[in-house]
């Protein structure tokens, strides 16, 4: 890191030593720094044939595609939710993120949905997925606020296209084995409510299931947010952008500005920023989050 950066992590780490708590704030550029990336040689090793079919040119755009048929459809998603969901991250950027952390009072909010933050150790009733998780199914209409794990009918759906899983999680392809876009009629998923098409559990619309879960980790978070609200808090945003901004980023910069004793922290490469009101209390750290992590 050039000079300034690291200066800039060194007075990120004195945050990190004043403050009682801290806040992570967390978008899809930590995930990206972890190797979750979405595009590139990862998109084309597991979606190539779809990429041939289709001319995708991201795992993401590629969601949206209106397949023909739920046996299509699921072929690709159960492939996006399993790289992204059941396979750790290529990089120990969230095990970093931990380890700084473990020993204070924490938070994490998260618009992220690959379920990183607890295969890193991170409490789970210290997060906070308001976007929902690759990890649930819930019902496409929806007629009922429950969501179901998918792991075991994700893992079948990934047999039955001819990948064979290891321990490791990571999925092999014989030699030989032409890989199927389709999965068989029976392992689609539905509703056991209503019958209707399962979905994913990921905030697309006004369909997205709010479940239980979700409402009790919004309660934890902001008791959370009121046992520190005038006291040494540190907000500290990774890889946050401007999709979503009035999850994370906004109320970050208003929950500084009303405590005089909040520091906010904004690492982010190609995007940082922080209102002249707050500046005075905030870093912007432009580079790679994980080689900031390095540094502390």
């Amino acid at each position: 890191m050039e000079k300034r950066a690291m200066e800039k992590a060194a007075r990120l780490r004195q945050e990190l030593e004043r403050a009682d708590a801290v806040v992570i704030g967390a978008g899809a550029g930590l995930s990206t720094a972890a190797g979750f990336t979405y595009t590139g040689e990862r998109f084309r090793r597991y979606f190539q044939d779809f990429i041939d079919k289709y001319g995708f040119r991201d795992m993401y755009s590629g969601g949206f595609y209106p397949f023909e048929s739920l046996e299509e459809h699921w072929a690709y998603w159960s492939r996006y939710i399993y790289i992204n969901r059941y396979m750790d991250a290529p990089k120990p950027v969230y095990h970093k993120l931990y380890d700084l952390v473990k020993d204070k009072d924490y938070f994490v909010l998260t618009t992220n949905v690959d379920h990183c933050f607890p295969k890193a150790g991170f409490d789970k009733h210290r997060l906070f997925y308001t976007q929902g998780d690759y990890g649930l199914f819930q019902c496409s209409e929806p007629c009922h606020k429950s969501t179901y794990d998918n792991e075991e009918a994700v893992r079948r759906m990934m047999e039955a296209q001819g990948y064979v899983l290891s321990e490791e999680s990571t999925p092999h392809v014989p030699e030989g084995t032409v890989l199927r876009m389709e999965i068989p009629n029976e392992l689609i998923p539905y509703c056991p409510v209503c019958h209707k098409p399962m979905t994913m559990n990921l905030r697309a619309d006004s369909t997205f299931v709010e479940d239980e879960g979700w409402h009790k980790a919004a309660e934890r978070y902001e008791k959370f947010l009121e046992r520190y609200r005038s006291g040494n808090i540190l907000f500290l945003e990774l890889g946050v952008g401007y999709n979503t901004p009035g999850i994370i980023k906004y109320p970050f910069w208003q929950m500084t500005d009303c405590n005089p004793k909040a520091a906010y922290v904004c690492v982010n490469l190609g995007e940082t920023c922080a209102p002249r009101e707050i500046r005075d209390r905030s870093i912007c750290i432009n580079v790679d989050i994980g080689k900031v992590l390095e540094q502390l």
